[in-house]
């Protein structure tokens, strides 16, 4: 842009700019004429900048700069792209530039409505964040042509934001979580403001539209500031929006009873939409201001009703209006690819070309292909870019925890089951003082949908509050407008949506969940992990802390929910994840809890699933022996095999308490009533043990499998998921006689034996499977086999009389079979 063509358009505008004042309305009482006529042209020119290098990032492979006239050569073969919500998105990334300059704010940018990853890529390009970390696409015009080149092609980068995009700890790919995950990220970082840019149809999925509640947890004095900005440009892939259709009053009564301050920025026309947007920016920024220094100047704790905004703009606005007689800008039609250019549509190469030539790039680009200064010098510097900001690439914040020693917290266990105990009780007590430790540095959160307590790590709020901003009345327990745990919403949704932002940022934390209902976040799970992934790929991505799964109140211990609580699915599809990612983990007990669950919480970059139980049962270890049990994962339990002189007849094997239970029981019966058997009892922790090791990390070798379980003796297998779940993980290996007992979609309001005996995994089914795969038992066996459905039946006679399991159940002790 020449001094002159600079001149020439600031007397243009100041015309224009009187008469859009008289037009400025806003529904609060906000000051007009926030621009100036040169900075509005200037704001105007890098949003056209911006929209230019996303339709280059669209459309071509040559000719960045339409040096010469544009040709079928210069566009890509294969054209893949959205470009409806990238140019509202440009629009709000030059207004949030500008005040993050004006009020030198800490803020950075969350991308919503999905594949909009070309507004990004183009705006972190352009401020210069894009070069510092790829240094290969330079500020020039080869840069420029590498940038376009890359979008979307093989070998490139996706046409959604994604890892590889700086500033960005928000996957695009799936729609719904970008508002929980911004106040994840505002949680416990007082100074940053989150910029959540929400596609309109985005707030049609069941994830966002439970994320407008997030206000309610949102203390000003010690967490950041969430600022919503609702894109509503009417249309998703093929249809309207609701949002977008409902009446004005209806929209903004909506927000405001979800608790927002809404303000609303609508129109077409770029000028008045600057001055507008601009205004109404600045006005939420003071809001924001001047709520948090009344809660912290004033220690009110009134909850805030935060500001947000509503942009109405066109979809595909500055597009291509009309395309082979249909209309395209503010339709449908402009969502992916708004303009087709390929052999079969030789004429839209001048459409396209006319396209890109209305952004005039000459203005904005000098002849090396770098933007204008006047131009550059409207992005802020440094880590206030919002590609730049630390925290949108956590690790580097990142701080170890302060760990307790976990060896306090021990069940005393002077002999292999001699004593009971309730497992996650036990880790209450450690996680109590994991928060009480880590609570100045405000870096360690519990999330759950309302189960801390029923999961029993109720010892937390001994040292710590539930954070809650909303009313309170008297007979309110733990609660309080700032806390470490996050548990009063029930929405896993939300929970694990709050969590990842948490842990993106560079925190810790923990998500507790009945087992039965993790599987609610099942997709969102799938994207975190793949987001850790792509991650480990990028050298400039720091490692963050590990995202901790703690599943209590499992499938075994459902006898007074039933069958619509019981399923373990989850486990089999976490596994499907890279094996440099997942690690799962089945502790038999308290003491083995203790020890995996430290390791878990100062692991990083992995996702970390372990299932324990809540209700008294057995404890089989001493803290020393658990801590070298879970080192190894995976171990011969020699105190209970008694096969040391002699090939084992059969191997016993275990994971997950309640199998572990049953199995020993199971063995106790066999060495009582079959002396000489020899029997190998093997129990498993880390679950991917059972993989190869060319498979996961974790995997045992072929050679210590085939130590561990032979290569030829019968194995019965008691686990705590699915059975063709250990099928699948040891498909590989040479030892086929594997008899797998576990869950298999049986159950109801029954007792807690009861559910093992629907699913085989009882005592006495696991009897009688060795007895059936060892014919050389004779009738030893076959009298066994016949006492143990002797008393399958007197079990199902006395619970329908009783009410509950057999004394010999109940009272059941390991006695090594004597």
């Amino acid at each position: 842009m020449t001094p002159d063509t600079l001149t020439t358009e600031l007397l243009d505008h100041k015309t224009e700019a009187a008469t859009h004042k008289k037009e400025l309305t806003l529904n609060t009482k906000t000051k007009t004429n926030t621009l100036t006529s040169e900075l509005l042209l200037k704001m105007n020119a890098y949003w056209r900048a911006a929209n230019y290098v996303s339709v280059g990032q669209i459309y071509l492979y040559e000719n960045p700069l339409l040096k010469e006239p544009l040709k079928l050569s210069h566009v890509k073969p294969l054209v893949v792209g959205h470009w409806g919500t990238v140019p509202g998105q440009n629009f709000i990334y030059v207004h949030l530039n500008r005040v993050i300059k004006k009020y030198d704010l800490n803020m950075f940018y969350i991308a919503g409505p999905g594949h909009g990853g070309a507004a990004l890529v183009g705006n972190v390009y352009l401020e210069g964040t894009w070069s510092e970390i790829y240094p290969n696409v330079t500020l020039d015009e080869a840069g420029m042509k590498e940038l376009f080149r890359q979008f979307s092609f093989p070998g490139g980068i996706s046409s959604h934001v994604a890892p590889t995009t700086p500033g960005s700890i928000h996957e695009g790919g799936e729609l719904g979580y970008s508002l929980s995950h911004a106040f994840g990220a505002a949680f416990d970082n007082p100074d940053l403001i989150v910029a959540c840019i929400i596609g309109d149809g985005e707030a049609e999925t069941a994830s966002l539209a439970t994320s407008w509640q997030s206000n309610k947890f949102l203390d000003p004095i010690t967490d950041g500031a969430v600022l919503p900005i609702l894109h509503l440009n009417g249309y998703k892939i093929s249809n309207p929006t609701v949002l977008a259709r409902i009446e004005h009053e209806e929209l903004e009564q909506f927000l405001r009873g979800s608790g927002w301050t809404p303000y609303f920025v609508e129109g077409d026309e770029p000028e008045k939409m600057h001055e507008l947007m601009a205004t109404t920016l600045e006005t939420a920024i003071e809001d924001i201001r001047r709520f948090q220094s009344n809660a912290r100047n004033n220690n009110d704790t009134t909850r805030p009703r935060w500001p947000m905004i509503v942009l109405k703009s066109p979809k595909g606005w500055t597009g291509p209006k009309v395309v082979d007689g249909l209309q395209i800008e503010g339709t449908f039609r402009s969502h992916q690819v708004p303009l087709l250019v390929d052999p079969e549509h030789p004429d839209h190469v001048k459409q396209l070309e006319s396209w890109m030539r209305s952004y005039k790039a000459e203005e904005l680009f000098d002849e090396n292909g770098r933007l204008i200064p006047e131009l550059a010098e409207l992005a802020p510097k440094g880590d206030r870019r919002m590609g730049a900001n630390p925290h949108a690439n956590g690790g580097i914040l990142l701080h170890d925890l302060r760990m307790p020693d976990f060896h306090v917290y021990a069940v005393s266990v002077p002999s292999p089951g001699a004593v009971t105990a309730q497992d996650t009780l036990v880790l209450g007590a450690f996680l109590r003082d994991v928060a009480k430790l880590n609570r100045d540095q405000r870096n360690f959160r519990i999330f759950g949908p309302d189960e801390t307590v029923s999961n029993l790590l109720g010892a937390v709020f001994e040292v710590t509050n539930r954070q809650w901003d909303a009313r309170e009345v008297s007979n309110d327990e733990f609660l309080a407008p700032a806390g470490s745990v996050l548990d009063s919403m029930l929405s896993e949704n939300q929970c694990e949506g709050w969590l990842e932002g948490y842990l993106l940022t560079g925190r810790h934390g923990m998500f507790n969940s009945y087992e039965a209902f993790i599987r609610i976040i099942d997709s969102m799970f799938s994207q975190h992990a793949k987001w850790l992934k792509v991650c480990l790929e990028l050298p400039w991505r720091r490692k963050i802390s590990s995202l901790n799964y703690l599943l209590a109140s499992h499938v075994w211990q459902q006898d007074h929910n039933g069958f619509t609580h019981q399923d373990p699915g989850f486990l089999d599809h976490v596994i499907n994840k890279k094996a440099d990612i997942v690690r799962v983990y089945l502790p038999a007990d308290a003491n083995c809890l203790l020890s995996v669950f430290d390791h878990c919480l100062r692991s990083r970059n992995y996702v970390n699933v372990v299932v324990a139980g809540k209700h008294a049962l057995p404890q089989w270890l001493t803290m020393d022996a658990a801590v070298v049990h879970c080192t190894e994962g995976i171990g011969i339990w020699q105190w209970a095999s008694n096969d040391q002189s002699a090939e084992p007849d059969v191997v016993m094997a275990c994971c997950g308490d309640t199998p572990t239970l049953e199995i020993l029981a199971a063995v106790s019966i066999l060495r009582q009533h079959l002396p000489d058997l020899k029997i190998r009892v093997i129990n498993v922790v880390d679950l991917m043990k059972l993989q190869s090791a060319s498979e996961h990390p974790h995997g045992l070798s072929e050679q210590d499998y085939d130590s561990l379980f032979t290569k030829d003796k019968h194995i019965i297998f008691g686990f705590h998921g699915y059975p063709w779940l250990v099928h699948r993980l040891t498909y590989r290996r040479t030892n086929r006689n594997l008899h797998v007992r576990g869950y298999k979609e049986e159950g109801t309001i029954t007792t807690p034996f009861d559910m093992r005996v629907q699913n085989d995994l009882d005592r006495f089914h696991l009897v009688q499977d060795v007895v059936d795969r060892l014919p050389h038992l004779g009738s030893k066996g076959t009298y066994l086999k016949q006492q143990m459905q002797d008393k399958l039946i007197e079990h199902k006679h006395y619970i329908d009389e009783h009410g509950q399991d057999m004394p010999e159940i109940r009272d059941w002790k390991w006695s090594n079979g004597k």
